[in-house]
């Protein structure tokens, strides 16, 4: 299968970074004690550090808004779906538990301030892409059972003509969603660099553990990026 990214995608941003981990022969559980604990911390700690009126500009979350801008899509009406996870949290919520790869990717994302997106394999039958939309493509709200027309021309991920991800890091669809019977998961980060230090680097580094160590998987790491705008992976 390959994943690529449209050209004109880094026209937004050149320094636009995707991690990829393609994993296979996960075992997932239900959300254990000390899977919830890292997810709580993680809450406590973002509360302990930054501020509600800070959130947007948080470096990966202002230059996501920064990007979906210059695409067309209006973040105060479609913001990034972290951007609405840290502001409950920062507001005093806490995370819904939903099962252990789930809340522990959010735990990650929650840590490194940063775009993480699980999808299960099962689900997606042609070659993955962030591009713009077409006409016919189709995408699934979370807990629907009947599609919706996308409009042309909006910044999405998708599986041929399925939209995976809606306004690109705005709202994940219903296909693809991670439950106990995944065990083959495709997981894109978005961040803008990737150096040593830096919360793709980190995040990246943090999944792969889990899958190996919590989830008993296996798994291969990518960077596409403006360099490398493709990859191909089994």
């Amino acid at each position: 299968m390959k994943y690529s990214i449209d050209k004109n995608v880094f026209d937004l941003n050149p320094n636009i970074k995707f991690g990829i981990l393609v994993a296979h022969n996960i075992q997932n559980t239900e959300t254990m004690a000390n899977d919830e604990e890292r997810l709580r911390n993680a809450e406590l700690n973002m509360r302990k550090e930054i501020k509600l009126d800070q959130l947007r500009e948080l470096h990966n979350v202002a230059l996501y808004r920064e990007v979906m801008i210059k695409s067309g899509i209006n973040p105060n009406k479609y913001p990034p779906s972290v951007e609405a996870m840290f502001k409950r949290i920062l507001k005093g919520g806490e995370l819904p538990v939903i099962n252990a790869l789930v809340d522990l990717c959010n735990a990650v994302s929650v840590e490194n301030v940063i775009s993480l997106g699980g999808h299960d394999l099962n689900d997606i039958h042609e070659d993955l892409e962030v591009r713009y939309s077409r006409k016919g493509d189709i995408f699934l709200p979370f807990g629907a059972e009947e599609y919706e027309e996308v409009p042309e021309g909006e910044l999405v991920f998708a599986s041929g003509n399925v939209v995976q991800t809606l306004k690109w890091v705005w709202r994940q669809s219903e296909l693809g969603k991670i439950t106990l019977n995944s065990h083959d998961v495709f997981f894109q980060l978005v961040g803008f660099e990737c150096e040593e230090g830096s919360s793709l680097y980190n995040s990246m580094n943090e999944i792969e553990f889990l899958i190996k160590n919590r989830f008993q998987g296996v798994c291969n790491k990518y960077i596409v990026d403006v360099n490398n705008q493709f990859i191909e992976f089994n």
